[in-house]
């Protein structure tokens, strides 16, 4: 490994505990507006959507949008995270694992 790659990558674990560190830090400290909640809630839509669409490039069978579909229901649902993506997970395999494709 080069010196260069070896402090990048040292920067880059320093940056991400001291990112992480911040949030109990900062907690009940630090009040973010209902607007900005709003904001980033819709960010993080919007992320997923283009993570969607540069992903699609051909259609992969009908195994994938299924399981996706699964996967929104459950956090329509309001199911914890780990549930919503073992779910998809789930749905994916099984649908695959039947022939779906």
């Amino acid at each position: 490994m080069t010196a260069p790659l070896v402090v990048a990558i040292l920067a880059l674990a320093v940056g991400t505990y001291a990112f992480r560190l911040v949030g109990p830090l900062l907690h009940g400290r630090v009040e973010i507006p209902v607007r900005v909640r709003e904001l980033l809630s819709a960010g993080a839509v919007v992320l997923l959507v283009a993570l969607l669409a540069t992903e699609a490039r051909e259609f992969a069978g009908w195994a994938r949008p299924l399981g996706v579909l699964v996967g929104g229901v459950l956090a329509w649902r309001r199911a914890p995270f780990v549930v919503v993506v073992l779910g998809a997970a789930g749905a994916t395999a099984v649908l695959r694992a039947v022939g779906v494709g």
